[in-house]
């Protein structure tokens, strides 16, 4: 019985620490205790733990012969928590005693926690993941819905329907923060309508925190259920909704730190959502340190950073001054401002009563530091936020640029990550920015690297297939039509991949303006193309919705029956399997308003190739040889005649260079021009679009200065050549 209770504790301590998502045999065991439960819970290891309990793991543990993989993993886990051996220790500097902490409404880690909508959750929780590997002291602090974000169901009319379901806490890597006295720790937010009140709790993510905010709370004022419930949904409701989650958000989350004995060092605001965090920084600067409200914001602005991420003029949330003074009334009695000042802090043109409040404009005037995330994203930030700095030209506006990167260990795929440790060394992924490194990957053979990516591709058919075939019968289709038009798919065609949001500007519908050059390029017997989509609208996109739509009965078309996929209800494990298995991966936004986009960064870990715009990351990624780039980079004026040119550069780039160089094959069967490319790609690029080195170039150029470091620190001189170095210093002067 000791030994049951053992097993079932150190499960369970695996299972509450997120680590265990980014060990590429961790999983395997809980996946070997019961497979069918394992899929049925959404690899959600919590749940499956409870739903076994005791006696049924120890029944399974002793068929399968876990016990000794469980007992490894958890000490693999024991003395990775201890660690000491790490870039964060030698460089961590003043943020070894107090912390980042780290705001984001949305933090995507996976797809068991589902409190993310898209890449700005994924890119927090990648931050955190690297943070954690790296050592850098970060804590991130979020919100927790109940509800989450929609769960995508495509009805018979290919028509996006949206649900949304329940989190248990029981089930889920979650546990209460308490107070000293060990009850439940609540944070209170008061307005001018009433406090608002959410319970903390702490999810565990390798030697990263996360601080959830949970509002779903019999504190919040029962009469108002409908709001409660829209304040437990990502993104739901209206600008009441929005407002209030975002003053919890920030006013609440640095409270919630302060309760459990966080300080931070150094505000990282991840997006213009959480920045009434300043807000509250000065607020306590006044109340402790007795300065004035401009010496509290000279303050707080020197230790704060803030990343925009959207260069869409609608992605910027902006609220009327009564919602404003209503929510942040009390706020602004306590800073003892008038409300000209209070809502001028969120306006370009504070004496104008009309503007209304935006959260990005305050996060810029409340942050020394800030910056895009891509060369692009930069230059396009200080254009549209040149009129706070109408003084200045453009590229002096103070808006730097970080360039995203992936956690490589949660995004690649086991058999790619083997393929590494036998070519590259076993400590790889410790040394994943030195760019010598990757000069190994030409001495990989080109029949291995290409029969790895064959077998993931194999298994990347093997999950759209089962998604797509439960989808369909779910829908009431026919199980013989089902299985007629999944046996048109073929694992030797060239398959290309598209999955992201159903924004407009992303253009999902690009490739499918011209049917009949379509049906050429994808029905040609010698050389077929298949796509796979995946990817949600938003609710109240009724044109994104429509291009679902579009892509669902092209699906269903005969002349496209196994060549037009679509898997609903996208989410980090269809992500997962997505950028795994794909030979390109297409990405053709309307430049420039693509501010990163990483999930082409995830692609090219996994021996994929991209095939993009000339935006984001792939501008300056881009060498000619690492992929392929759909036009030249030319922006129109007319957007309609930019889709026109850039839909005709597409269609040449894939007659006239992928297709013909995909099915260009030796006597062995291999494409060797296309495995030269996939080499070079990795050769010139994993070793610069990783988290590693984002996280590294966060800490360098913002978290140490802003901490209180005297002087910048550089990275290691051994892990970059002096040009690189003279580069890098070019690259993020600001």
């Amino acid at each position: 019985m000791a030994s049951t209770d053992r097993l079932y504790d150190q499960l369970m301590e695996i299972a509450f620490n997120l680590w265990w998502s980014w060990q590429p045999d961790v999983p395997e065991i809980f996946r070997d205790l019961d497979e069918l439960m394992w899929r049925q819970v959404n690899h959600n290891p919590v749940a499956l733990l409870r739903r076994l309990g005791k006696a049924g793991i120890a029944e399974r543990a002793q068929s399968a012969a876990l016990e000794s993989r469980v007992l490894y993993a958890y000490h693999r886990l024991q003395e990775y928590l201890s660690s000491r051996r790490n870039w964060g220790d030698h460089h961590g500097g003043p943020l070894k005693v107090r912390p980042v902490g780290y705001f984001s409404a949305e933090f995507g880690l996976h797809e068991s926690l589902p409190i993310y909508s898209g890449g700005l959750g994924v890119l927090a929780g990648d931050h955190l993941k690297s943070a954690s590997d790296l050592g850098v002291p970060v804590v991130g602090v979020g919100l927790f819905y109940a509800q989450g974000y929609f769960r995508q169901v495509i009805d018979a009319n290919g028509w996006q329907q949206e649900s949304y379901g329940g989190s248990d806490l029981t089930q889920i890597p979650v546990e209460p923060a308490l107070t000293p006295e060990g009850a439940p720790l609540l944070v209170r937010v008061d307005t001018r309508s009433g406090p608002l009140f959410a319970s903390v709790l702490k999810v565990r993510v390798g030697r990263s925190l996360l601080i959830l905010l949970d509002p779903s709370v019999k504190e919040n004022n029962p009469a108002d259920q409908r709001l409660t419930t829209h304040l437990e949904r990502l993104y739901g409701g209206g600008q009441r909704e929005r407002i209030r989650q975002e003053l919890l958000l920030g006013v609440g989350g640095l409270r919630a730190l302060r309760a459990i004995g966080i300080h931070p060092a150094v505000l990282h605001l991840n997006e213009g959502h959480c920045s009434f965090v300043t807000l509250e920084a000065m607020r306590q600067a006044m109340r402790e340190q007795g300065m004035d409200f401009r010496q509290a914001m000279a303050h707080v602005s020197e230790r704060a950073v803030f990343t925009t991420h959207t260069p869409v003029e609608a992605g910027h949330d902006r609220f009327p001054a009564e919602l404003v003074e209503e929510h942040l009334g009390p706020m602004r009695d306590e800073l003892g401002i008038d409300p000209y000042t209070l809502h001028g802090l969120g306006r370009i043109r504070p004496e104008d009563p009309h503007e209304p409040f935006c959260m990005t404009v305050l996060a810029l005037k409340t942050c020394q530091r800030a910056n895009g995330v891509s060369h692009i994203h930069g230059g396009v930030s200080r254009a549209m936020w040149n009129g706070l700095w109408p003084q200045r030209q453009t590229h002096e506006v103070p808006i730097g640029h970080v360039t995203n990167g992936v956690h490589v260990a949660t995004w690649l795929a086991p058999q790619m990550r083997r393929l590494y440790e036998r070519h590259l060394g076993r400590d790889w992924m410790e040394r994943i920015r030195r760019r010598e490194v990757w000069r190994a990957i030409d001495l990989v053979d080109d029949g291995e690297l290409w029969e790895t990516h064959r077998y993931l591709k194999e298994l990347m058919f093997d999950f759209v297939k089962r998604r797509v075939e439960r989808q369909s019968l779910a829908r009431g289709e026919d199980a013989g039509d089902i299985r007629r038009r999944l046996g048109k798919v073929n694992a030797d065609c060239l398959t290309i991949g598209f999955a992201r949001r159903f924004a407009l500007y992303k253009r999902a519908w690009l490739l499918l303006n011209d049917e009949a050059w379509l049906e050429k390029l994808l029905c040609d017997p010698e050389r077929p193309v298949q796509i796979v989509y995946a990817g949600k609208a938003h609710p109240q996109d009724d044109r994104g919705k429509e291009i679902i739509q579009r892509i669902y009965r092209l699906g269903r078309d005969p002349r496209f029956e196994g060549h037009i996929l679509m898997v609903e209800d996208y989410d980090i494990n269809v992500g997962r399997h997505l950028v795994q298995g794909v030979d390109v991966w297409l990405n053709n936004p309307r430049r420039p308003l693509e501010a990163c986009g990483t999930s082409g960064q995830k692609v090219l870990l996994n021996g994929c190739l991209n095939c993009s715009t000339l935006d984001g990351w792939w501008a300056e990624a881009y060498d000619g040889l690492n992929g392929f780039a759909i036009g030249s980079g030319l922006v129109h004026r007319d957007p309609s005649f930019q889709d026109q040119r850039d839909g005709s550069d597409l269609r040449t780039v894939l007659e006239r260079e992928v297709v013909p160089m995909f099915y260009k094959r030796d006597a062995r069967g291999l494409p060797r021009e296309w495995i030269a490319r996939i080499k070079h790609a990795l050769r010139s690029l994993a070793w610069r679009y990783n988290a590693d080195r984002m996280v590294v170039d966060y800490t360098t150029t913002a978290y140490l200065p802003a901490g209180g470091a005297t002087t910048s620190v550089l990275p290691d001189q051994s892990d970059l050549d002096l040009p690189t170095v003279v580069q890098w210093l070019a690259r993020y002067e600001m």
